[in-house]
């Protein structure tokens, strides 16, 4: 791609990445980076090429830019400091094991050189779609997902597991996903990679474990140390900065049994002692390993001198050393002089020291232990007697640190540096109430939910619940849990968390207000409930929820307001209009945004209900509005955003106003509200985007919402019926003559299979009279159609149908021009059409000029360029 400006590298993978069609927020993920700092870069790369939108630049990377790898090879590689010794063959053996398994896993003893081989082994193995290295160390068996996720820069969303978002990411093309450091939480681990390999047939895994994983078709490369005689002492040569004496690094070698980390801990100190002086400080440590061998041995060998190089510490460095075995992976230096009880300066000087003898490994501004070294400084830290005192300094760094995050909209990268300790951090304190525990446990909820973890965000919210130490703090943490769930689209645990918080709170408006959002939850999105709450149920819990807040202020008063319009039928997602009124005047009077918004959305349903889909389309606008003043990081208002961005959306389309409703769609696809789902990202926004032109973009993105539905297990899908008819369309529409009638007949089945069971209140009934319409005028198809039905897309099918008339040469295609103009009035997409079927009956190229005129003013760019097209050639039929 020609570059006709100027860009760093980092606007490059920006823009590589929009060309890609994603979102802001997927670019965040993606690179690591704060969705601020990508809207940065993105106004800056319009700037320097001077367009107007993201569609344009998007369109400057070129077309193919979505299906090329992605850029950056295996992301998280480490970067190697050192020279790599000796392994040739064990290499060549690992790469030809991954040219022919899926699962190949280095087994070895700790110290043996396991990453080391694999990071070889990675940068000289060839996948084109590139992959992730995930060190495993700091990750416990619940977490071994979000581990692979925060490294691919994933994210789950509604009805998407963690998991499936994984797998969908991967599925682009051949990829390497490593996980290092298996061992520990070996279990978790080869249960998600068999899900993996069964679900991703283009991912190859890459593993390193003390034992195997014990997956079928797993091929296992033992990994033994260096050879003696050669690269053992290589090794140690090329890591001293003293003289080498030949014959005592061989004989310390042999003692340490090649195993690498031991010689590099012994080299560091060489300069000091010199190989002679190592070998005498070391005897009393080997002394006893003598005549053995095998991996116990070599295990017992290598904590021989890893202690032994403890032993040589002076007290300032032994105690920070084995404080510093709290941490479960990476810590940066104000958390070591926290967790060791000393000042910044002093941590930074006792840090160096021991990165200079090679106990601790620092990668830029963080500092870590490898998993046998600090094995044995957890032992030296039981020994102490000062274990808790630093247990309890860890715990409370967790509580601020988490506290911190959660005040403000961290980097991804901030907050996966130290999510794993925060969740060792909670799982550290005893059950029940606890203050601190409590705070933490919230403080996470909020940002593992920031980060796109949905079914975390609930369980730490649940945990928060479980700690907490009054009723209301209970109470306002399932609330919290609940809105989670409901944002993941479990709206049936929603429901159930949200009465458990009502019975759970011990004053009035503590339990009116869950419950009130239990019954508004239960009308409002029944198509998400694997079983539909009966009436009778939310009428008893609406009438408890009244008593309860029988004095309540007026933000509960608002909320009780608008469940009681919401069930004031026994059909769900049929709002009561007066009462919706009413509710909305008492949500305006407490100034909250989320609470009008919430009462503008059931005054939309009942105009929905009735027909008024102006009405609906002004106040789903009203509600766009409020938008931006909602705390879009707490679950309650996330999932509030998501409502509204895909009804206004909605009805946008309906009313059609194309413009607005495409504007709406590139908000949606940029806020990234579903995470990485795209059967409900896609299925929202496609309709928008085929009436305003993009079918190119639409014939692309279908069949990955397909696909992601079924992965997904088939859901609910409120979106995609209609979304399907509109796939349609823009095959309809194509010219690729190939490919357009197959397309065009499995989008229409899909679209039956999908939409029988899915209908409400959505009335997408005209949509197949629509599509087939409008596909025949485009063709020239001369079809017998029936007459439309009624419902929300009833004024796209009229018109189409009438132009369909027109085109066909029905001897009454005038009268049903006029019939359809009646029928369709206010409705300025049929308008343009219903102007353009008449220009064709008096083939008047001005007319055609005005209707085209009338499909710019509303963003149907595709339709005003056919429209001039006729204009041009004068065509009447």
């Amino acid at each position: 791609m020609p570059h006709p400006v100027e860009v760093t590298g980092r606007e490059a993978e920006v823009l590589a990445a929009v060309g890609a069609q994603l979102s802001n927020a997927q670019i965040a993920r993606r690179l690591h980076l704060s969705v601020r700092t990508v809207e940065g870069h993105v106004s800056s790369l319009l700037r320097k090429y001077g367009v107007a939108d993201r569609r344009e630049l998007a369109a400057l990377v070129g077309p193919d830019a979505g299906e090329a790898p992605p850029p950056g090879g295996v992301v998280g590689l480490p970067v190697a400091r050192t020279s790599f010794v000796g392994r040739a063959a064990e290499r060549d053996e690992v790469l030809a094991a991954l040219a022919e398994h899926r699962l190949v896993t280095l087994t070895g003893p700790g110290g043996v050189g396991k990453t080391r081989l694999a990071v070889v082994v990675v940068e000289a193995a060839a996948f084109p779609f590139g992959g992730a290295f995930v060190d495993l160390v700091p990750a416990r068996d619940d977490s071994v997902p979000q581990a692979v996720a925060a490294a691919l820069g994933v994210a789950e969303g509604p009805q998407q597991p963690l998991e499936a978002a994984i797998a969908g990411r991967l599925a682009r093309g051949r990829c390497l996903l490593v996980l290092d450091n298996c061992e520990h939480v070996v279990d978790a681990a080869a249960g998600f990679v068999e899900r993996l390999l069964a679900a991703c047939p283009t991912v190859t895994v890459l593993a390193t474990s003390r034992e195997r994983l014990a997956v079928p078709g797993e091929r296992v490369v033992a990994v033994g140390p260096l050879p003696l005689g050669s690269d053992a002492e290589r090794l140690f040569a090329e890591r001293t900065t003293g003289p080498v004496d030949p014959a005592a690094v061989a004989d310390l070698c042999a003692r340490l049994d090649g195993l690498p980390l031991a010689i590099e801990l012994a080299a560091a100190r060489s300069a000091a002692l010199g190989a002679p002086g190592l070998l005498t400080g070391l005897g009393d440590y080997l002394r006893l390993l003598a005549g053995g061998r095998g991996r116990e041995v070599r295990h017992r060998s290598l904590r021989a001198v890893i202690g032994w190089s403890h032993d040589l510490l002076d007290a300032e460095e032994r105690e920070l050393f084995r404080r510093l075995a709290v941490f479960a992976g990476a810590f940066d230096l104000p958390a070591a002089a926290a967790v060791g009880g000393i000042a910044l300066p002093a941590a930074a000087d006792v840090l160096g020291r021991l990165v200079d003898k090679s106990l601790v490994r620092r990668d830029r501004d963080r500092w870590r232990l490898l998993a046998t070294i600090r094995a044995v400084a957890a032992d030296r830290l039981r020994e102490s007697g000062e274990a808790e005192q630093v247990r309890r300094r860890y715990r409370d760094w967790a509580v601020g640190r988490a506290a911190a995050l959660a005040e403000h909209e961290p980097d991804p990268a901030e907050v996966d540096a130290v999510l794993d300790d925060l969740r060792a951090a909670l799982a550290s304190f005893p059950p029940g109430p606890d203050p601190a525990a409590h705070r933490l446990a919230r403080s996470l909820g909020r940002i593992t939910h920031g980060r796109g973890f949905l079914r975390e965000a609930r369980r730490r919210y649940e945990q928060a619940a479980a700690h907490a130490g009054s009723p209301a703090d209970r109470a306002r943490d399932l609330r919290s849990a609940a809105g989670c769930a409901e944002r993941g689209h479990d709206t049936g645990d929603a429901f159930d968390l949200l009465v458990e918080a009502g019975r759970a709170a011990d004053d009035g408006e503590g339990r009116a207000t869950p419950l009130a959002l239990a019954v508004d939850l239960a009308c409002r999105c029944p198509a998400t409930f694997a079983t539909e709450v009966p009436h009778e149920r939310l009428c008893a819990l609406l009438a408890e929820a009244e008593r309860a807040g029988a004095d309540a202020g007026p933000a509960t008063v608002a909320r009780l307001a608008i469940a009681r319009a919401w069930n004031a039928r026994p059909e769900k997602l049929s709002p009561d209009r007066a009462l919706a009124e009413q509710a909305l005047t008492a949500a305006r009077r407490t100034g909250d945004p989320l609470l009008v918004s919430a009462a503008l959305g059931a005054l939309r349903g009942a105009a929905v209900v009735d027909g008024r889909r102006d009405e609906a389309h002004r106040l789903s606008t009203e509600r766009l509005a409020l938008v931006g003043s909602f705390d879009r990081s707490a679950p309650e208002s996330a999932a509030e955003v998501e409502d509204v961005l895909a009804v206004a959306c909605a009805d946008a389309v309906a009313a059609g106003e194309i413009a607005a409703a495409a504007d709406v769609a590139r908000r949606i696809l940029d806020a990234d509200v579903h995470g990485d789902a795209p059967h409900l990202t896609v299925s929202t926004v496609l309709p928008a985007l085929v009436l305003a032109g993009e079918l190119g973009w639409a014939r692309r993105e279908a069949p990955g919402m397909w696909d992601g539905w079924e992965r997904a297990g088939r859901p609910p899908a409120v979106w995609l019926p209609v979304a399907a008819q509109f796939a349609a369309l823009a095959w309809g529409l194509s010219d690729e003559d190939d490919r357009a009638a197959d397309e065009l007949e499995r989008w229409n089945a899909r679209a039956a299979e999908v939409g029988g069971a899915n209908v409400f209140h959505l009335q997408h009934a005209p949509l197949g009279v629509f599509v087939a319409a409008r596909t025949a005028v485009h063709r020239g198809h001369h079809v017998d159609l029936p007459e439309p039905a009624e419902g929300r897309y009833h004024a796209y099918a009229a018109a189409a149908h009438a132009e369909l008339a027109v085109v066909a040469g029905w001897p009454d295609a005038a009268e049903r021009v006029e019939a359809a103009r009646s029928a369709t009035a206010g409705h300025p997409w049929a308008a343009a059409c219903l102007a353009r079927a008449a220009a064709r009956l008096r083939g008047d190229r001005d007319a055609f000029a005005e209707a085209a005129a009338g499909f710019g003013r509303i963003g149907a760019r595709l339709e005003q360029a056919a429209t001039l097209a006729l204009a041009e050639r004068g065509v009447s039929s």
